[in-house]
């Protein structure tokens, strides 16, 4: 089924990142966290992370959140988990572009939530962080990049900001000296190939993530 926000963002009490990452709910019984990340860790109208612990993970960036929980992924997160592992990556964490959950994406709220977007930005820091620090290798004391899958199709231009927020995305990606890639072919407008109907088999290309962006006039 389905998801329609029940809410505006804005009538919600949102958790910062770093409170969502601390908290523990009985919820989390309904899944193995040494096996799951998933934050916040029960059913909300947001979400900012959710993926699978590895050494090696793959960041896949869609446009915002559905249904998908541990345990309970949907098709789209399913294909994300298929390419991830089929182009050598060990575990993946799925991030959005924005943090709101919608199954259709013209239901999100029409107006960014300024604290929902910088906490979603602190989320795709700790992603990075926590990918480097998986790479990381003793022998010389080096971490490799982190690999970052711009995914979020043509949906992207469900809301004028969206890009604008892929933007600030590609930016903190950079400090980061993340390596981003596509997957599948890209639109007319260069915007990336959704996961859902890539062949399980769908290599991933390097992508200009700050090129991209600077194509688009940004709101």
């Amino acid at each position: 089924m389905g998801h329609v926000p029940q809410k505006s963002i804005a009538d919600l009490r949102v958790m910062t990142f770093a409170e969502a990452l601390a908290e523990k709910t009985t919820d989390q019984a309904h899944y193995d966290p040494e096996r799951w990340i998933y934050v916040p860790d029960h059913y909300l109208e947001y979400r900012y992370i959710l993926g699978t612990r590895g050494q090696n993970p793959l960041i896949c960036v869609g446009v915002n959140p559905s249904t998908a929980e541990p345990g309970a992924l949907d098709n789209t997160l399913k294909s994300v988990e298929r390419i991830a592992l089929g182009n050598g990556f060990d575990s993946f964490i799925m991030f959005n572009v924005y943090a709101q959950r919608a199954t259709d994406p013209a239901h999100l709220d029409a107006e960014r939530n300024p604290l929902l977007h910088q906490e979603n930005l602190a989320a795709f820091r700790f992603a990075l962080a926590k990918a480097q620090a998986s790479n990381f290798s003793p022998a010389n004391g080096q971490t490799s990049a982190p690999a970052v899958w711009a995914a979020w199709g043509t949906i992207i231009e469900a809301r004028p900001w969206l890009v604008t927020a892929v933007k600030d995305l590609a930016e903190i990606g950079e400090a980061y000296g993340a390596r981003w890639y596509t997957a599948g072919r890209r639109s007319k407008k260069g915007h990336p190939h959704h996961p859902l109907y890539l062949r399980k088999d769908s290599i991933l290309e390097p992508f200009d993530c700050k090129a991209y962006v600077a194509g688009f006039e940004l709101k």
